[in-house]
């Protein structure tokens, strides 16, 4: 049977939101940070026993940076096993991650093209070669989405069953048809009782072999194609101990036991056609059954938690100032804002410098004082890109450092948009964060904004 454990692992950005610097976090000893803990416990055990090269992964771009620049060996390792499997069969084993695990049906066109581009080109710049599948964030689709997955050059995502229909008894993949001429695209649905079984059921994965028995038992009646186990990446070591262990386990029993054949998406694309159709749930995701309202506003998943969309109402109406103020300054030196922004992210890895790109999208002959203050437009919109990290709406509590760094990427993207253009914000705008108030501590959202750009002044 072919199968293939498909690992999801990302962190959200950690370091303070204006001197991206990685604060000690509670919790994370004997470790400085969270980043540095599950490096230890995941990320390193897994890439020293050759796990990266046998699975199909996505790293996020936050997470591959800051272990570019802590951990570059581990780094190199993972890069080098996924290589390796691009080397031999044309295809890697990698899939891109969009940048800012923004839940994409949630955010507007020109961000939905960005956040995959800025992740294609994240993908791209540390692999070597163009990925042809992409993770989407808490596998958040719908139809637009998927049309920017396309018109950007990726082929197929995973995606949990319950977000296609119908599924007859096949585990995939699927084509999606899609509007305008476009060709379909391919969706593999994860298998939802394995996936929980690894996800959240400990017992189950404390024998490899037990394991594996109970896989064929329950794939002793599918019919072919690919069987898919998805999880977070973390688990395998960080959320439960020992599982990095379990994994090299049973990816290797493929050497001596034929019955089970590991393999990854590209590759079985590369061997198999795609003839079963389905069509996709629209605004679905893998962690809210309704859909992606956990991101946006108070459902089930997250009972009492009031302040999630007067929070999602405020952010959202900053970066709608904050689009604004940035396309109308920027028109004046280069042809296309919108796709000036994309190409920045070059300018964020080093591949070209920001004279060179304004220069290229028709900005020539550009003074030094408005190179420096495009620097920090552009500074802005990195910023602006991070205030809809899905983690912001996640949890329950509105006490939690994940939303208030989402309100601090705004004051700061605010600040630096202001101080270039002279362009002041709406104050009713700001004001409208009072009503996002913590129901323990009291603590509101506009004094999270205030005290940000306070230190965003007396720091820029």
């Amino acid at each position: 049977m072919n199968l293939c454990i498909h690992g999801h692992f990302y962190q959200p950005p950690r370091e303070d939101p204006i001197s991206d610097y990685i604060p000690s976090e509670s919790g994370a000893e004997p470790f400085n940070n969270w980043n540095e803990k599950i490096l230890a416990e995941c990320y390193q055990p897994n890439a020293l026993a050759g796990n990266f090269g046998k699975i199909s992964f996505n790293i996020g771009p936050t997470l591959c940076r800051w272990m570019w620049n802590y951990k570059p060996e581990i780094a190199q390792m993972i890069v080098d096993q996924e290589r390796a499997n691009f080397d031999r069969y044309g295809v890697g084993n990698g899939m891109a991650q969009s940048c800012h695990h923004t839940i994409l049906p949630l955010a507007t066109p020109q961000d939905k093209i960005t956040q995959v581009y800025w992740g294609i080109s994240d993908f791209e710049y540390r692999f070597g070669h163009k990925p042809e599948g992409i993770w989407l964030p808490e596998t958040g689709a719908d139809l637009a989405t998927l049309c920017v997955l396309s018109d950007l050059g990726l082929s197929y995502t995973i995606l949990a069953p319950w977000q296609l229909c119908p599924l007859d008894d096949r585990p995939g993949p699927y084509q999606v048809e899609l509007p305008s001429g476009r060709a379909p695209f391919v969706v593999f649905p994860y298998n939802r009782d394995l996936s929980t079984m690894v996800s959240f059921i400990p017992d189950s994965t404390e024998n490899g072999d037990r394991f594996l028995h109970t896989v064929r038992e329950k794939l002793s009646r599918a019919n072919g194609n690919l069987n898919t186990i998805a999880s977070d990446g973390e688990l395998y070591g960080h959320h439960q101990k020992f599982r990095d262990k379990f994994l090299t386990y049973i990816l290797n029993i493929s050497e001596t036991n034929p019955d089970f054949q590991w393999t990854y998406p590209g590759k079985w694309l590369r061997e198999n056609k795609v003839d079963a159709k389905a069509t996709l749930v629209p605004l679905s995701s893998w962690s809210c059954f309704h859909g992606v309202d956990r991101w946006k506003k108070e459902c089930a998943c997250t009972p009492g938690a009031y302040w999630k969309e007067p929070l999602y109402c405020s952010l959202r109406e900053i970066a709608d100032w904050l689009d604004n103020t940035y396309v109308t300054f920027m028109t004046g030196f280069v042809d296309d804002p919108w796709r000036f922004r994309n190409e920045y992210f070059k300018v964020i890895i080093g591949q070209k410098t920001l004279a060179d790109l304004v220069c290229e999208e028709g900005g020539g002959g550009i003074s030094a004082a408005d190179l420096h203050r495009i620097d920090l437009l552009m500074r802005a919109q990195v910023k602006r890109q991070r205030m809809f990290t899905s983690c912001g709406w996640f949890h329950q509590e509105f006490h939690r450092i994940e939303p208030h760094n989402n309100i601090a990427y705004a004051a700061y993207a605010v600040w630096l948009s202001e101080l270039v253009t002279g362009e002041h914000i709406d104050p009713e705008i700001i004001r409208k964060l009072a009503d996002v108030r913590d129901q323990k501590t009291g603590l509101r959202a506009d004094t999270v904004f205030t005290q940000t750009l306070v230190r965003a002044k007396n720091e820029t």
